[in-house]
C-alpha cells in the first residue's frame, strides 16, 4: 500500500515539530552547568521518562519485535535484571555521585585514583559509546529507506541534522524535555499499532494468542543451565544486572541525567521507576514481534533481515495516518537516542579532557567548544552509521554486543573505587587492560553469549586490579 500523502506529512510535521520544541531551550543556558546538567532542576518523572528515551533507539522498536518474530517472550529475563541493577545502583553508586559537584561519571574515577585513570575511563566510553550509536543511527535508514524510498546515506543525514540542531542550541535541557515528548509519541504509537493489528489479524486476539501459545511464542522462562544461549533466565536476570549496573553506573549516557535531578533522591526515584517503564515498553514491542508472526507465518528471512518485518508490515498495512504516526514514532525513540548520545560524548570530551587541561579557560570559550564538540561527534556518528550499512543480523544486538565489550572493565574500576580501600592508580589500570582484554576475547573467539560478558569481565577487572595494587603497595 505505501504511505501517502498524510502519512509523509505526519512525518514532516513531526520532524519539523520537535527540532523547533527543541530550539525553545537555547536560551536558557549561560554556562556548562546549564548546558550540560540542565541547571540540575529537572523533575524525576522527567528524568525518568529521558532515561527511558536514552536506552531505547530504532534498534529496540524494530530489532525487539523481529526478535520476538524469531524466537518468544524470553529477552525479558534480560529486562528483568535491569531493574535488580538499578535498585543496587541507587544504593552503591549514587551516594558518591552526589557527593561534590561532578559533572561526568569518570570525574568520581578521578577522584577516588588520579587523572590517568581518569581518562581511560573517559576514553574508553568515547570509543564504544561511539561505535556502539552508530550502529543505532544506522537502524534510522532501514525504516526511513522502507518508508520514504530516501537512500540509506541520505536518510541517516537527515536525522542526524535535524537531531543536532536542538542538541547543539538546547543542551542537556532541550535533550530531557524532547525525550518526555518523544516517549509520548513512540508508546502512545505503538500502542495505536498493536490495537490496529489486532484488527487486522484474522480471528483478533483469541487467534493469535492460541497460535502463538502453541507455537512456544508465549514463553518467559527458560532455567536451561548454559552459559551459550543469551536469553536464559540466569544469563538475563544475572547478566542483565551486571549490564546494568555498567550501563546506568558507569555510563556518561545515564549518569549524566541522574546527576541533573535536584538531589540523590530524586535521582533515585527517576532510576528505579524507569526499571518498571522499561519493562513494560519490551514487553509492549516483543508482543508486537508475536503479533506480527501471527499475521505473516513465513520465515524472518523473506524480508531479508528480521529488522524490516515491522516497518514492512507499517509501510505495507497499516491505514493511512496510523502508519505516518508509527514511521514517525520510531523516528522519535532514533532522535531521542541520537540526542542523548551527542551530549554525553561531547561532556565527557570537554569536562574529562579539554578542561582538564586547560581549567582556566573562560566561560564564554568553553560554551563556544562545547557546542563545537557537538559538532564534531555528529559528523563522527554519521560517518560511523553510514560504515555500518552493511552490519547483518539483528542490529539491536550487535549494539548490545558493543557495549558489552567495555562495560564490564568500567564497572569493575568503579566498583574498585567504592568497595575497596587498598585498591590504587596503577592496579586499576591493570585491570582495566585486562579485564577489557577478557572481554574482545569473550566477543571474538569464543561462543559465550554477550550477556555474561559484563559479568565475567568485571570479575576479571576487580580481581587482577585488587591483587595487582597489593603488589604495587607492596613494592614502595
Amino acid at each position: 500500500m505505501g504511505l501517502d500523502k498524510l502519512d509523509l506529512a505526519i512525518i514532516a510535521l513531526y520532524l519539523a515539530g520537535i527540532t523547533l520544541f527543541g530550539l525553545r531551550f537555547r536560551k536558557r543556558h549561560r554556562s556548562l552547568r546549564d548546558y550540560f546538567l540542565a541547571g540540575r532542576d529537572i523533575p524525576w518523572w522527567a528524568i525518568a521518562l529521558s532515561i527511558v528515551a536514552a536506552e531505547t533507539s530504532t534498534l529496540t522498536i524494530i530489532s525487539i519485535p523481529g526478535l520476538a518474530y524469531d524466537t518468544n517472550f524470553t529477552f525479558l529475563q534480560v529486562v528483568m535484571g535491569y531493574v535488580v541493577g538499578r535498585i543496587v545502583i541507587s544504593f552503591v553508586l549514587l551516594p558518591h555521585y552526589f557527593r561534590g559537584d561532578l559533572y561526568t561519571a569518570y570525574e568520581l574515577i578521578e577522584r577516588r585514583f588520579g587523572h590517568g585513570l581518569r581518562s581511560l575511563t573517559a576514553g574508553l566510553f568515547l570509543f564504544t559509546r561511539a561505535a556502539a550509536e552508530g550502529v543505532r543511527v544506522y537502524a534510522v535508514s532501514i525504516v526511513v529507506a522502507i518508508a520514504v524510498g530516501t537512500g540509506q546515506v541520505a536518510s541517516i543525514a537527515i536525522i542526524t541534522l535535524l537531531t543536532l540542531i536542538y542538541t547543539f542550541e538546547g543542551g542537556l535541557a532541550a535533550v530531557i524535555w524532547t525525550d518526555v515528548v518523544q516517549t509520548a509519541i513512540y508508546v502512545g504509537g505503538t500502542l495505536v499499532g498493536l490495537w490496529t493489528m489486532v484488527q487486522l489479524t484474522p480471528g483478533g486476539w483469541t487467534a493469535v494468542h492460541l497460535a502463538a501459545g502453541a507455537a512456544g511464542k508465549l514463553q518467559v522462562l527458560d532455567f536451561t543451565p548454559t552459559i551459550r544461549l543469551p536469553y536464559t533466565f540466569w544469563a538475563g536476570v544475572i547478566g542483565g544486572t551486571f549490564f546494568t549496573l555498567a550501563s546506568h553506573g558507569t555510563d556518561q549516557l545515564i549518569v549524566q541525567r541522574l546527576l541533573a535531578a535536584r538531589n540523590q533522591k530524586q535521582s533515585a526515584a527517576a532510576l528505579i521507576s524507569s526499571g518498571f517503564a522499561v519493562l513494560f515498553q519490551f514487553a509492549l514491542f516483543l508482543l508486537v514481534g508475536v503479533m506480527l508472526w501471527s499475521y505473516y507465518r513465513v520465515p524472518s528471512a523473506a524480508f531479508g533481515k528480521p529488522d524490516r518485518i515491522y516497518p514492512t508490515f507499517i509501510v505495507t498495512h497499516m491505514p493511512h495516518g496510523i502508519s505516518g504516526l508509527l514511521i514517525a514514532a520510531i523516528l522519535a525513540a532514533a532522535m531521542s537516542n541520537l540526542s542523548a548520545a551527542l551530549n554525553a560524548l561531547s561532556s565527557s570530551s570537554i569536562m574529562d579532557f579539554y578542561l582538564r587541561l586547560r581549567p582556566q579557560t573562560e566561560e564564554r570559550t568553553r560554551m563556544r567548544l562545547s557546542r563545537l564538540s557537538t559538532f564534531v561527534w555528529a559528523l563522527i556518528l554519521f560517518g560511523l552509521a553510514v560504515l555500518s550499512l552493511h552490519k547483518a543480523g539483528r542490529v539491536v544486538e550487535v549494539g548490545l554486543q558493543i557495549a558489552s565489550v567495555a562495560y564490564g572493565a568500567l564497572l569493575g574500576v568503579f566498583l574498585l573505587g567504592v568497595l575497596t580501600r587498598k585498591a590504587n592508580e596503577p592496579g586499576a589500570m591493570v585491570g582495566l587492560v585486562f579485564g577489557f582484554a577478557i572481554e574482545l576475547y569473550l566477543w571474538l573467539w569464543t561462543g559465550v553469549s554477550w550477556t555474561w560478558w559484563v559479568l565475567i569481565g568485571t570479575i576479571a577487572t576487580f580481581t587482577t586490579g585488587y591483587l595487582a595494587s597489593l603488589v604495587v603497595a607492596s613494592q614502595e
